[in-house]
């Protein structure tokens, strides 16, 4: 992981599924060692896959990661879940305890934004905050599994901003965490037999090139495993879905002043084995 020194403006990953823009339609693509070949696959089934098949490689040649547009990684109808407080220092800076059980909100897509697009400040609050966090991206269908099992039904990983309209949020945590181009998903989705240990992960946050969270999926109170198996037990999680699974300590909002996003601010999303997000603010007209 970066050492933070230097603020990173574009975002990286050393594998994984990526969609992308190109002649003004959505494609997905294998990143591998900073280039990106369009494969011939939906989203949802190359979730399934560790690599992709030979049959489904496209003939145009590999094309580099910085050349192209990233769009956003997920899955026509997905469903993106987010963990309140799943981090017990988290939990304490906002002045409470972690709840026993999951507490689960939803984030809408329009909520989110790729890898390197611009996150937008509200024009009716300054309170913009930051969340790093690991996601995870179930692979197959997925009802009233175990915890043993749960695993197993994870298709990758990726980074995550659960960025948050904080004034807003004490009214409504809906209203608060689903700001148009608020928060932000990817670059890649990172297959889960890459990541050796999804329960052991650092996860760091940089603003301009400052470190403001630093932390370890070790610290979350309801693991990867908990989580995928308590919600498979509310819906049938489906190729896709998204669970981000809570943010460690250090968010602006907890912070004396208050340290909200600006616009032109650079934040970086940093999952250990999985990559690095990297979003651009500015100000919404």
């Amino acid at each position: 992981m970066s050492n933070g020194l230097e603020m990173t403006t574009e975002s990286s990953a050393e594998a994984g599924w990526v969609c992308f823009m190109d002649a003004g339609a959505q494609r997905v693509g294998w990143l591998e060692a900073g280039s990106v070949r369009p494969v011939a696959l939906e989203l949802a089934a190359a979730l399934a896959l560790a690599t992709p098949p030979d049959d489904a490689r496209a003939a145009r040649a590999a094309r580099p990661l910085e050349t192209l547009t990233l769009a956003l990684p997920l899955v026509p109808g997905a469903r993106v879940f987010c963990i309140q407080r799943n981090y017990q220092a988290h939990a304490q800076e906002l002045g409470g305890e972690a709840p026993a059980q999951p507490a689960i909100f939803l984030r809408a897509r329009q909520s989110l934004v790729a890898a390197n697009a611009t996150l937008l400040r509200p024009r009716v609050s300054e309170c913009h905050d930051y969340e790093g966090e690991l996601a995870v991206v179930i692979g197959r269908p997925a009802r009233h599994v175990t915890r043993e099992q749960a695993l197993h039904y994870v298709g990758a990983y990726s980074c995550f901003n659960d960025g948050s309209i904080r004034d807003w949020q004490r009214q409504s945590i809906t209203a608060g965490k689903n700001f148009e181009a608020s928060g932000a998903l990817g670059p890649a989705l990172v297959p889960a037999s890459r990541v050796s240990h999804p329960n052991a992960l650092e996860v760091r946050t940089h603003l301009n090139g400052r470190e403001v969270q630093s932390g370890s999926t070790r610290q979350m109170i309801h693991d990867v495993a908990a989580l995928v198996a308590y919600l498979s037990d509310m819906t049938c999680l489906q190729p896709g879905d998204v669970i981000a699974t809570g943010t460690p300590e250090g968010v602006g909002w907890a912070r004396q002043p208050p340290l909200w996003l600006q616009p032109g601010d650079v934040v970086s999303v940093e999952v250990e084995q999985v990559g690095r997000l990297v979003n651009r603010v500015t100000q919404e007209p």
